[in-house]
């Protein structure tokens, strides 16, 4: 799966506000559609209280977060499926992403174009998942179609492969064609590996993300609830967010200036903030951490990496050379106070190449080349 994260949506949503806002960088902003046409690519830090807590202890000369990446893709429109808009490009740009934050506008504003006339939750959810659905029939009609071809191969593992996909390949295509999203079928293990190279859109995970104006952050409004209702049938999370107080906290120079404007409006951490951990966590994401008087680094891992595959994370001679990995729990860092004591009380584990990492590990890895 890619390690980015796809922001999509309706045209003026607020998706190139949000992206300018996540990343600092200038994405177009304008009222009016397809104004972002080629997507926008931007790296952030994600927030992990951890990271600074660790070099509390162990205090290095610098501190380096892991990042996540983010691409702000155009609007999608109805009809983007059968080329409207810029359809076609649009949704290839979903296809490369590996989750979705699906913005949605919950905000009246007059002076802010929505392409339907109105604002309307439930039907711009709807109208981007059913272009999205369709998009993926396609693809899943194309493979159907080809079965055929691919059963009277001479290759065993193509002849394999189309009997172990027809199944489920007419499974997605009823599902789709009803607009609903691939995501909702239970497969087991070996139909997914049958048609994972399908990249289906619609299999990836989603997070809903509301945009809202300055008075819905602290109250929820009936936009919100639709939206919410929606999330809980078919298992998404929801971020809410407001864009224009996203805008305006990025543009302050220093974390001291952000934390008093959080206060100032009653808010503990940013929508941001929130929708970066969300985001880490769809993907599949987890963090190890290295801690020495050089630097204390955050690095990212796939869940189910084992120690020569996080020791691959730093460099791949770390991997192909492993010996061992010495690792405690950061948590145990907190509560005892440093390395040796640590080490004094026996919580300072010798792991080898079948230990699976954990989510707030410290590593120390051993490797020869």
């Amino acid at each position: 799966m890619a390690l980015n994260c796809g922001i999509v949506g309706l045209p003026n949503v607020g998706k190139s506000t949000l992206f300018s806002a996540l990343t600092a960088a200038p994405a177009e902003a304008a009222n009016y559609p397809f104004c972002t046409i080629n997507p926008n690519f931007g790296i952030v830090s994600v927030p992990d209280y951890r990271l600074n807590k660790i070099a509390e202890f162990i205090p290095p000369q610098k501190i380096i977060p892991t990042t996540v990446e983010f691409v702000d893709i155009a609007g999608l429109v109805r009809g983007a499926s059968k080329g409207e808009g810029l359809g076609n490009q649009f949704l290839g740009n979903i296809r490369q992403v590996g989750a979705i934050i699906h913005v949605v506008r919950c905000f009246e504003n007059d002076n802010i174009v929505h392409v339907e006339g109105s604002i309307n939750p439930a039907r711009d959810i709807d109208t981007i998942e059913v272009e999205l659905a369709l998009a993926d029939l396609e693809s899943v009609q194309k493979r159907i179609d080809n079965i055929p071809k691919m059963l009277r191969s001479s290759d065993k593992k193509t002849v394999e492969k189309a009997k172990n996909s027809e199944s489920i390949l007419n499974t997605l295509a009823a599902t789709l064609n009803q607009g609903i999203p691939a995501r909702n079928i239970e497969m087991s293990i070996e139909q997914f590996d049958a048609i994972k190279d399908l990249n289906l859109i619609t299999l990836k995970k989603q997070i809903y993300c509301c945009n809202v104006d300055e008075n819905s952050i602290s109250s929820e409004n009936e936009y919100i609830k639709q939206v919410k209702e929606i999330a809980q049938k078919n298992g998404s999370e929801v971020i809410v967010i407001c864009g224009k107080l996203e805008s305006e906290i990025s543009e302050l120079e220093t974390e001291e200036e952000k934390k008093d404007f959080l206060l100032a409006a009653g808010l503990e951490e940013s929508g941001l903030d929130k929708m970066i951990k969300a985001a880490y966590h769809a993907l599949d994401l987890q963090t190890f951490f290295t801690a020495g008087e050089k630097e204390v680094r955050a690095w990212t891992f796939n869940k189910g990496y084992t120690a020569p595959q996080a020791a691959g994370v730093i460099h791949s001679d770390f991997e192909r050379g492993f010996i061992r990995a010495e690792v405690y729990h950061c948590t145990e860092l907190f509560k005892l106070g440093s390395e040796q004591k640590i080490k004094d009380a026996g919580k300072l584990r010798i792991e080898g190449k079948e230990y699976v990492v954990k989510d707030g590990d410290v590593m120390h890895f051993r490797f020869n080349v």
